[in-house]
């Protein structure tokens, strides 16, 4: 495999788990009334392909499914996301 790609795909994983335990520390922190994590970060976070962490934590613990922003723009993200990964593993492939 390309070593390109591998590192690539290293660092999708790597952001995705960040985001994802980023969004559920903000939910441990809303419910117990602790310090918050931005909402400037959860979403840089997801932009920096993590939206992947991030669609799975906002289901697994619920967690800012009211927003309409997070609701709208995360899975928007994770589509971007998935059509970039894809035509990045095509041309290193070819």
């Amino acid at each position: 495999m390309n070593l390109k790609l591998i590192i690539v795909l290293a660092v999708v994983v790597i952001m995705n788990l960040i985001c994802f335990f980023l969004m559920r520390y903000d939910k441990m922190q809303a419910r117990k009334g602790g310090k918050r994590i931005p909402e400037r970060i959860l979403f840089l976070s997801a932009g920096l392909f993590g939206a992947l962490g991030g669609v799975l934590a906002m289901h697994i613990y619920n967690h800012k499914t009211k927003h309409w922003d997070f609701k709208t723009f995360f899975p928007l993200m994770l589509v971007v996301q998935i059509v970039i990964l894809g035509f990045a593993v095509y041309k290193w492939l070819l």
